[in-house]
């Protein structure tokens, strides 16, 4: 059976995450959904990268799918996204080896988060406002202290899919983009909601209301207090998945939202509610 490689952007807002949920609507669902109707075929499997969590966005989610069909890898895009809301879009297709497996195979991620430092009328579903002044040195202190193989039990729930709390995180950059602070937090792979308590606890930092030494102790032990600073998904973009022989080094750059950069800033006081 061939097998195909895809990769998929999508808006997470109105989606209860990726993975195939009963009762809810999913993004692995919607396309799952969409093949069946495109190839009349109930035997194949649609597998991703990972999960992203409800309301979590993809700039390039990665997936495998095997499927008996004739399409070629260029029509099968345009003949699943007829099919698709609007807030999914299938990328691109290629054939691949089958022993290729798209989460198996990864050797690493990267998440972008977008904090906007202003309010804004049309990006609230893509970025986190956060309306005190940040201090930018010290989230970029407070987010060297996470790189390395570290143990983030305390940024996680208990996950009957993970058996191990151990992570390599191999960078974590912040950097200003006019009105956005973007977060990008790259590494060998990410457990539940350990992105998102990763940003509030740097957010924390920046308010002033943690410093980075304390961001090393939470690593060291289990604490509430990244649960408790989680967040919100709205922010949140799976950037990419890479595999063997794939470049990393890209510059940080919004991923959509060009109405927060510099270029397009009306004033440079912040916008209060």
């Amino acid at each position: 059976m061939p097998r195909f490689k895809l990769l998929i952007e999508y808006a997470g807002t109105r989606y209860s995450g990726w993975q195939i949920q009963k009762n809810a609507r999913t993004v692995q669902g919607e396309i799952d959904r969409v093949v069946r109707e495109v190839s009349g075929r109930r035997d194949f499997e649609l597998y991703g990268s990972g999960r992203t969590d409800a309301g979590v966005h993809a700039l390039a989610q990665a997936a495998h799918l095997d499927l008996q069909t004739t399409l070629t890898p260029d029509d099968l895009v345009p003949a699943i996204n007829d099919g698709l809301p609007a807030d999914i879009n299938v990328l691109a297709a290629s054939r691949v080896p089958h022993r290729f497996h798209a989460r198996h195979d990864a050797v690493a991620r990267s998440y972008l988060y977008q904090i906007a430092r202003r309010r804004t009328a049309f990006a609230k579903p893509y970025v986190w406002w956060v309306k005190e002044d940040l201090d930018v040195a010290k989230m970029q202190q407070a987010a060297a202290r996470f790189a390395g193989m570290r143990d983030f039990q305390a940024f996680t729930d208990a996950d009957p899919e993970e058996s191990s709390t151990i992570v390599q995180v191999d960078r974590v950059q912040v950097e200003e983009s006019g009105d956005l602070l973007l977060v990008r937090v790259e590494g060998s792979h990410f457990l539940w909601k350990m992105v998102r308590r990763m940003i509030g606890v740097l957010v924390e930092a920046g308010r002033g209301q943690l410093s980075p030494e304390r961001v090393e102790s939470l690593l060291q032990a289990r604490s509430k207090l990244p649960a408790r600073v989680t967040a919100p998904a709205s922010g949140l973009f799976l950037e990419r998945v890479f595999y063997a022989g794939d470049r990393r080094d890209y510059p940080l750059v919004p991923p959509l939202f060009t109405l927060l950069r510099p270029e397009n800033s009306l004033h440079s006081s912040r916008c209060q509610p």
